[in-house]
C-alpha cells in the first residue's frame, strides 16, 4: 500500500483463511520503505499536474520495481520466506481521481489512475499481483473510493456496539458499522483532509527537511486561526450527503498555495489544518453518522493516529464517544490499509465481489482488480 500522502511503500505480510464473513486474519510482519526524496517529488509533479506521459510511464515501472523489492525486503526482515508467499496484493500510488461523473468530450465520465505495474511485480517475484482494485467499482457506477470498509466490516463488526472505524491517512475515511449490521447497512465516505494538508504546510515550513509533524510539535508552536478554519469548513463538500471520496485533487497543491498565500504564519497554518482535519471527522460523524446510530467507539488508524493533537480535538469534539486506536484491538495501526488490501487481494483471487456498494454507490457487488501472473 501507498496512499495519498506519499511517504512510502507499506507491505503487510497476512495469513488468511476461510470464506464468507468467518475468514481469519493474522498480521505476520510489517514493513514500511519511505520513499526516496526524488521519487517523492516526482510523483507530486505527475499527481494531478499538467505534465509528460513519458514520466508518468516511467514511474509506472519504476514502482513495480520499487514494490517488487519492498516486498522482498518485507519477507527477510519478518522472516518469512518469499516460496511461501502466494499472492501479493498491490493497490499502487493514485495519481489521480475523481470518482464523480465530469463533462469530458461530450461524455460524462469518472476516473482514476493508480500506477505501480502489476506485470513488473509479477516478473520480479515470481507470484501472481491482484493490482488496480478501483477502476471495476468506477465502471459499476461507484465511486472507486473507500474500499477499506470491506476489511473494517469484516475486522471490527460486533453483536452490541455501534463502531465508527476511522483512518487517517493522506485523506481521512471512516466505516461506520451498526451493531449486528450486515454488510449492506454499512456506511462509508471519505470526510475531508488528514494528514495530507499538515504534511505540506510542514514541508514547506522545514524547508524539505520534515514530512510530518511529528508527535504534532509544530501544530502545538501555532495558533488556530479561527476566521480561516470557519472559512475552510464552509466548503460544500462537508455538507454532501455519502457517497464521497476525496484526493490530492481537492487538498493537494493548490489548496496548500492559497493557505499559504493568505500570509498567516505557518506554524498557525499548521495548528489550523490539524484542528481542519479533526473538527471535519467529527462534523461527519454528526452529520451523516450519528442519525443512522449511537456511536458508542471511534476507533482510529493511520498516521494520524500518531499525532497527539489530531486524536486530542477529536477526542475534545466527540466526548459521547470512545476514542482509541485499533491497536486496542490487534489491529496494527500503521499496518491496517495494507491489511485491507491483502483481504481484497485474497477475495478477487477467489473470484469474489469484495467492494461495499453501500460505500461506494456502485449499482452492485463487483470483482476488484486485474490479475498478473
Amino acid at each position: 500500500m501507498s496512499g495519498t500522502s506519499l511517504d512510502g511503500i507499506d507491505v503487510a505480510i497476512v495469513d488468511i483463511c476461510g470464506s464468507s464473513w468467518r475468514k481469519r486474519v493474522q498480521l505476520r510482519a510489517f514493513y514500511n520503505e519511505a520513499y526516496p526524496r526524488a521519487i517523492r517529488d516526482a510523483l507530486l509533479r505527475v499527481s494531478n499536474a499538467a505534465t509528460h506521459t513519458a514520466e508518468i510511464a516511467r514511474l509506472h515501472f519504476l514502482l513495480g520495481r520499487l514494490y517488487a523489492t519492498a516486498v522482498k525486503r518485507a519477507c527477510r526482515r519478518g522472516g518469512v520466506r518469499l516460496e511461501t508467499v502466494e499472492l501479493i496484493a498491490s493497490h499502487g500510488q493514485t495519481i489521480f481521481h475523481e470518482g464523480d461523473p465530469v463533462s469530458f468530450l461530450g461524455h460524462r465520465v469518472a476516473s482514476t489512475l493508480q500506477i505501480g505495474d502489476g506485470s513488473v511485480i509479477a516478473e520480479l517475484t515470481g507470484k501472481p499481483v491482484v493490482s488496480d482494485f478501483r477502476p471495476r467499482d468506477i465502471a459499476a457506477g461507484g465511486r472507486g473510493a473507500p474500499l477499506v470498509p470491506y476489511a473494517d466490516y469484516l475486522l471490527f463488526r460486533h453483536r452490541q456496539h455501534n463502531r465508527v472505524v476511522l483512518n487517517i491517512g493522506g485523506i481521512a475515511n471512516l466505516t461506520a458499522v451498526p451493531a449486528k449490521a450486515r454488510p449492506e447497512e454499512v456506511i462509508g465516505f471519505d470526510t475531508g483532509p488528514g494528514n495530507m494538508v499538515i504534511d505540506a504546510l510542514v514541508d514547506i515550513y522545514s524547508g524539505g527537511k520534515l514530512k510530518f509533524d511529528r508527535d504534532g510539535r509544530m501544530a502545538a508552536k501555532g495558533k488556530v486561526i479561527r476566521p480561516l478554519l470557519n472559512q475552510l469548513l464552509a466548503d460544500p463538500y462537508y455538507r454532501r450527503r455519502p457517497p464521497k471520496t476525496a484526493g490530492r485533487e481537492q487538498y493537494g497543491r493548490e489548496f496548500v498555495s492559497k493557505l499559504v498565500a493568505t500570509g498567516y504564519a505557518l506554524p498557525d497554518l499548521i495548528a489550523t489544518a490539524t484542528v481542519l482535519s479533526a473538527a471535519t471527522i467529527a462534523k461527519s460523524i454528526r452529520r451523516f453518522v450519528v442519525p443512522v446510530m449511537r456511536v458508542d467507539q471511534v476507533i482510529v488508524s493511520g498516521g494520524g493516529a500518531h499525532n497527539p493533537r489530531i486524536i486530542e480535538h477529536l477526542v475534545a469534539l466527540l466526548t459521547d464517544m470512545n476514542v482509541c486506536t485499533s491497536e486496542q484491538y490487534g489491529v496494527s495501526v500503521d499496518a491496517k490499509e495494507a491489511l485491507a488490501f491483502a483481504l481484497l487481494g485474497y477475495e478477487t483471487w477467489r473470484r469474489r465481489p469484495s467492494n461495499l456498494p453501500s460505500v461506494t454507490g456502485a449499482a452492485r457487488p463487483v470483482v476488484l482488480g486485474k490479475v498478473s501472473y
